[in-house]
């Protein structure tokens, strides 16, 4: 069974749609269905001519993944490894993104703009914040990419096309230069930071190689040479003046020392000059000569080895004039000049040491200095080439190339008479369709005749229509009447329940009062008596019974079903009436008693019922209604089956289940369910003749195949 109030209901071939009933539910709304439907349209029509009319302008884009390098020289951005279409939607966000519309507004200095605070009259007549213009900025941006391409379309929308053309413009090279600057930014601020600290050194070193100058001027510290390089590409040692003198004087005394031992070994031997020592002299004057120049060339006149040099230069030549007037030549005089040369030397070299050993400590500071200076200028100079090498590198392409600008449209392109019209009839349509929608499933009563099967999982007795007359009476006995054919039908589904016919007891029952119990029990009877079979209805309900009013009877009833459950020695024949009009014998309640469910549930009510199957061929006994009473629970334990009579649009069908429910409980045998009061409105759910309105043809798969 069923619980749930909605048009699909899985059935012997599977899951399908009721698309009858919601047929059936459009045509009772057709008119509620109209007029959302007109509505949604003159709606449209409204919007369409009151609508601001907004102009669109929009430029192009290229956006590639990877530009091109004019220097060989790294940035210091790494390299992207996305793909590109990742990187292509990265792209798209960051257009739509309040990063740049940060940037626009401060660029176009939009929160003084006139022009757009009177296109976007939204703002509000005090100072619009940024976030306000950053709302109504991306709320009119529209970003469409070309598929296939690398190519996007960058538009904005208002109603002045000349500031939708401009918005546009400065919307797509912002984001250009906000691309350059993510790409090359860092670049620019390294060179910035680098100028900076070039700047600093480049005063840290003129400060330190002054320190170094003043300190060696106070000092008497001269510097032959500087930053020397030896075979091995070493940088060695700065040598001072004083270091230079030190070491010629030391070369030129060891020259002196060797000339006054050859000179004093010649005296020994008694040797004379020869030609050969002519050539060592001239060779000697000749090299002496080629020093002195260089010394010359290099130092001012009073500088000691230029002075030696001159004095040597001077000997020599002597020595020579002196050889050469005298061929014998004087060793003595050769010794006692080689002699006299060597303590000249020697003295020398004793002050020069002196004076080297006075500026040791002096050394210490200025190596100190002069390291300060070089570690200062390798900074700088290592700083300059990096500096060079980011400018450089600073000329890369931007990856991002403005294709179209965006010029003032001509057109609006909103609003859009036919599109509005359109989504107002389709906003129109889906309203009737969700109305309908809703109706069926969130109905909660029982309309459709076949939900008997789909719902309550009974069988389909038949429908009947509601009354167009007062006289219920005069409609239950006519045989032209369509209520008589309605019962007239339904009788004949009864008589397809068994083989041998209808059940000869059947009980009627509702859910609730006022659902035409009574009156099925009382068309029912009469139309068995129709048809010639002797026919009883027992009116069983004892607490509040309509049944003398529906057959309109005024006497007074001593005898009745309460006197017959209560007194044993009544007989059946004394508590009931033969009324001709209907054609059936009835048996009152009688007496209201004061406790029907202990009447109904003794062994007395089988006796009766067991009485009258032996003078009837048909019984037909009206109960009370289910809801909160037990007496048709007790009533159904004695009865062939139970006739479930449901009033159409009433009760829920939660209601009705629950009856169901405690029947099923009691093992009651349901024979099937009316329908009554079907509304003219409800008329299509029927499947009859004459008027329209349903009956069963059957009983089971085949009465709903005939249906």
């Amino acid at each position: 069974m069923l619980n749930s109030a909605d048009a699909n209901y899985p059935g012997d071939d599977g899951f399908h749609i009721n698309l009858e009933r919601y047929l059936i539910e459009a045509r009772s709304l057709r008119f509620w269905l109209a007029g959302i439907v007109a509505f949604s349209i003159i709606a449209g029509l409204l919007v369409t001519l009151l609508a601001t009319e907004l102009f669109r302008a929009e430029a192009r884009l290229e956006i590639n993944q990877v530009a091109a390098n004019v220097t060989d020289i790294d940035t210091l951005e790494a390299d992207s490894t996305v793909s590109e279409l990742q990187y292509l939607n990265t792209q798209f966000e960051l257009l739509e993104s309040r990063f740049m519309a940060e940037r626009v507004i401060e660029a176009g200095n939009l929160v003084r703009n006139d022009e757009f605070l009177a296109a976007f009259g939204q703002l509000g007549e005090e100072s619009p914040t940024d976030l306000d213009l950053e709302e109504v900025l991306l709320e009119n941006l529209t970003i469409r990419p070309i598929t296939n391409s690398s190519l996007v379309d960058v538009g904005f929308s208002s109603s002045d096309p000349q500031l939708s053309a401009d918005i546009t413009n400065l919307w797509v090279e912002e984001f250009i230069a906000a691309n350059y600057e993510k790409r090359f930014g860092t670049n620019i601020e390294a060179r910035k930071f680098l100028e900076q600290q070039i700047e600093e050194l480049r005063i840290r070193l003129a400060e330190s190689e002054k320190e170094l100058v003043d300190y060696a001027n106070a000092n008497g510290i001269l510097v032959l040479e500087t930053n020397r390089t030896d075979g091995n590409g070493t940088e060695t040692a700065s040598q001072s003046l004083i270091a230079s003198d030190l070491s010629a004087i030391n070369s030129a005394l060891a020259q002196a020392t060797t000339d006054r031992i050859a000179a004093e070994a010649a005296l020994r031997a008694g040797a004379t000059p020869t030609r050969m020592t002519q050539d060592a002299l001239r060779t000697r004057l000749a090299d002496a000569e080629s020093e002195l120049a260089s010394l010359r060339a290099n130092f001012g006149p009073g500088y000691p080895a230029l002075i030696q040099k001159e004095a040597e230069v001077e000997s020599l030549r002597k020595a020579i004039a002196e050889q050469q007037s005298s061929e014998a030549g004087d060793l003595r005089a050769a010794f006692n000049a080689a002699v006299l040369r060597e303590n000249e030397l020697r003295a020398q070299l004793n002050a020069t040491k002196g004076r080297f050993l006075g500026q040791q400590d002096q050394g210490i500071q200025y190596g100190i200095l002069k390291r300060e200076a070089d570690t200062n200028r390798e900074l700088y100079e290592a700083l300059l080439q990096r500096y060079k090498e980011l400018e450089a590198a600073g000329a890369g392409q931007n990856n991002i190339k403005l294709i179209d600008r965006a010029t003032p449209p001509q057109e609006p392109y909103a609003p859009s008479l036919v599109q509005n019209v359109l989504i107002a009839l389709l906003l129109g349509l889906f309203g009737s369709a969700a109305l309908v929608y809703l109706r069926v499933t969130l109905s909660q009563t029982l309309r459709d005749p076949q939900d008997v099967k789909r719902r309550l999982g009974l069988p389909l007795l038949g429908s009947v229509p509601e009354a167009q007359t007062t006289d219920i009476t005069n409609e239950i006995v006519s045989r032209a009447s369509e209520t008589n054919e309605a019962y007239a039908s339904i009788r004949t589904n009864l008589g397809f329940l068994t083989a041998n016919g209808a059940p000869e007891v059947m009980m009627v029952t509702s859910s609730v009062p006022g659902e035409g119990k009574s009156v099925s029990a009382t068309a029912l009877a009469t139309s068995f008596a129709q048809l010639g079979k002797k026919t009883l209805l027992i009116d069983a309900d004892l607490r509040n019974t309509r049944m003398m009013e529906v057959l309109d009877i005024n006497q007074r009833v001593e005898n009745g079903l309460s006197a017959l459950l209560s007194n044993r020695n009544l007989s059946l024949e004394s508590a009931s009436l033969h009324l001709d009009r209907f054609g059936f014998d009835f048996v009152p309640v009688g007496h209201p008693p004061p406790n029907p469910v202990e009447l109904l549930a003794g062994d007395r009510l089988k006796e009766v019922i067991a009485e009258a199957r032996g003078q009837y061929d048909q019984i037909i006994i009206d109960s009370a209604p289910m809801l909160a009473l037990a007496d048709g629970i007790e009533l159904s334990k004695a009865v062939d089956g139970v006739v479930y009579v449901i009033e159409a649009d009433r009760i829920k069908v939660r209601g009705i289940e629950n009856a169901i429910d405690r029947l099923r409980s009691a093992n009651a045998v349901l024979l099937g369910g009316i329908v009554t009061k079907l509304k003219e409105g409800d008329a299509a759910y029927g499947y009859g003749y004459g008027y329209g309105y349903g009956y069963g043809y059957g009983y089971g798969a085949d009465a709903e195949n005939k249906a």
